[in-house]
């Protein structure tokens, strides 16, 4: 069988993706009965970090050891990667070492390279172009809560970065509708929203993209490597704030997601994380369990 990768939410199917989600909500019922479940055991996860990270890390190598197996945590100043080594070398020789490489870089051709050359699964962890891991743990909370996503509206409102990007990808997988709320100068990928035109919407307006919506998301203005841009950003984005009254405007049972770190008084107003209508805290949460189920999928 040919080994499998998870570089973006296409690389598996509509019926596999909803397979990881309730196989995640089994694995997180496990986890609260604190049943024993070591399915990896005395197997090895390689992670790659070329950016920082709390939550993909932690999540990682948690769902590691929980599965009876273990991580190896690799920055740039550990490994030959952060001195000039090939991708390609560097897949060839870890892949023969490890049973999975995890990476969490900026250009999505790291990944893509990587993967290429790789006799192991690959596991994009984020990059500058999606970030399809958070969209698992996204897509599981509001199954949780509402159940299936299919035939809603979601409402993407911000920067049309790897957050949105990964959100166009799933509105394809899981039959959504998106409606992405930017300013101009700032849309998401041309040829990613074309792809997808009977299912995404470019507007202008917040309000316009939260009218009668189900789910709203959105993501800091800046990301990583945009720190010298934040300034400009700030006053361009600033009509683009989540708060109780933007969310007033969706639908009565709408959710709010965020897939944190968050700027409070920026792209989330100060009380909007604590709104009853958030879940960001079981979104984040998530990110283990479905993670676990990832994992579980590609290696068994």
């Amino acid at each position: 069988m040919a080994t499998r990768h998870f570089l973006s939410l296409l690389d598996l199917t509509p019926q596999e993706l909803q397979q990881l989600i309730d196989r995640a909500i089994e694995l997180k019922a496990m986890h609260k009965r604190r049943e024993v479940h070591e399915p990896l055991k005395n197997r090895v996860l390689a992670m790659i970090f070329e950016k920082s990270s709390t939550r993909t890390r932690v999540s990682f190598e948690a769902g590691m050891t929980q599965l009876g197996g273990s991580a190896l945590f690799l920055s740039p100043r550990d490994t030959q990667l952060g001195r000039g080594e090939p991708v390609e070398d560097s897949a060839r020789v870890l892949s023969q070492m490890v049973d999975a490489v995890m990476i969490r870089t900026f250009e999505h051709a790291t990944v893509e390279t990587f993967a290429a050359h790789s006799e192991v699964p690959v596991i994009n962890a984020l990059t500058d172009f999606n970030h399809p891991c958070q969209l698992l743990a996204d897509m599981q909370a509001y199954h949780e809560v509402r159940g299936s996503i299919q035939g809603k509206t979601v409402a993407w409102i911000g920067d049309g970065n790897n957050m949105c990007h990964s959100y166009i990808n799933a509105a394809r997988q899981w039959g959504f509708e998106l409606r992405v709320a930017c300013p101009e100068g700032y849309d998401p990928d041309a040829e990613l929203v074309q792809a997808n035109k009977d299912r995404v919407q470019i507007v202008r307006r917040p309000e316009d993209a939260v009218q009668g919506a189900h789910l709203v998301a959105t993501d800091v203005w800046a990301s990583m490597g945009q720190e010298e841009e934040s300034a400009q950003r700030l006053g361009i984005f600033a009509p683009y704030q989540v708060s109780p009254q933007l969310m007033d405007k969706a639908d009565p049972q709408a959710l709010f997601m965020h897939c944190l770190p968050a700027h409070r008084g920026e792209e989330v107003s100060h009380d909007m994380l604590d709104d009853p209508r958030s879940v960001v805290w079981e979104e984040a949460g998530n990110r283990l369990h479905a993670q676990k189920a990832l994992l579980e999928f590609l290696l068994r």
